[in-house]
């Protein structure tokens, strides 16, 4: 997914990760380059939020997806320019795995959650970090709770889960939120892109990674492989229920397909 405009003026970076003067927003999920099918939505514009620090007058967006080899399409891009949000927009990536049920459930109802615990917009309108920070933790845990109610209702066992990027883009300020390996990068006035996200996995010596392993192992996971109890390569992500509010089904299943032993399931202890 990319927003783009020419005219965003030359604004200084604002403490609490809120770009100003982006240039060009690309939101990146996993790409398989085998069997691509590729999705181009045609690109639209916004108008911008009012602002006395900014001459700019609309946002130009466009997005792509591309399948790879799966069976069916499991990402999808939300673009909402109109979301009325005291005059920010709303977009998100979601970069699903082993099926597109939570992926569809997150393009449904994600923004509404998040609009819903920014009260409007009105809590972004504030630039107070702690405040939005606080709503949109909020707004996802929210979101899995009953995402994960709703998968557990299904008639058939769904191991889907997806990781996601969200922003909330004014045309002084952008909010950045995300979970899992989806990423975001902005081009740099000076044409060199800025990361503004970490991937969440269990593998690598960066920061992040290395957190993220002490924490799986301090709510009783392991990694095997690079991958959570074997399994998955993310560490965080919407759905994903067989580590949540199945694990009992998921220890038996490793059992039966000689995965772990029993000896180790009956040591096994898991928040």
């Amino acid at each position: 997914m990319a927003l783009l405009s020419p005219r965003v003026p030359r604004l200084p970076l604002a403490a609490h990760s809120a770009g100003a003067g982006v240039g060009s927003l690309l939101c990146c999920g996993r790409v398989a380059a085998s069997a691509a099918r590729c999705q181009v939505t045609a690109s639209g514009s916004v108008a911008a939020g009012s602002s006395s620090s900014s001459e700019l007058e609309a946002i130009r967006w466009g997005s792509a997806k591309l399948q790879g080899a799966r069976e069916e399409m499991e990402d999808e891009v939300v673009l909402r320019p109109d979301s009325l949000l005291h005059g920010f927009s709303f977009a998100a990536v979601l970069d699903g795995h082993a099926g597109f049920s939570t992926v569809q459930f997150l393009r449904d109802e994600l923004f509404k959650e998040c609009a819903a615990a920014l009260d409007g917009g009105a809590v972004l309108n504030t630039k107070n970090l702690e405040a939005i920070t606080d709503s949109i933790r909020r707004a996802f845990a929210t979101m899995d709770a009953n995402l994960s109610t709703w998968l557990q209702q299904m008639d058939k066992e769904d191991d889907s889960g997806a990781t996601a990027t969200a922003l909330f883009l004014r045309n002084d300020v952008l909010v950045v939120s995300h979970i899992g390996d989806s990423c975001l990068q902005v081009i740099s006035r000076g044409g060199r892109p800025q990361s503004l996200t970490n991937f969440h996995r269990p593998y690598g010596n960066n920061k992040t990674s290395l957190e993220e392993v002490k924490r799986i192992r301090a709510a009783g996971g392991w990694i095997r492989d690079g991958r959570v109890c074997g399994d998955i390569s993310v560490s965080r992500a919407f759905g994903d229920i067989r580590f949540k509010t199945r694990k009992n089904e998921m220890l038996v299943k490793g059992v039966k397909e000689g995965r772990w032993t029993e000896k180790f399931v009956s040591r096994y202890s898991a928040e």
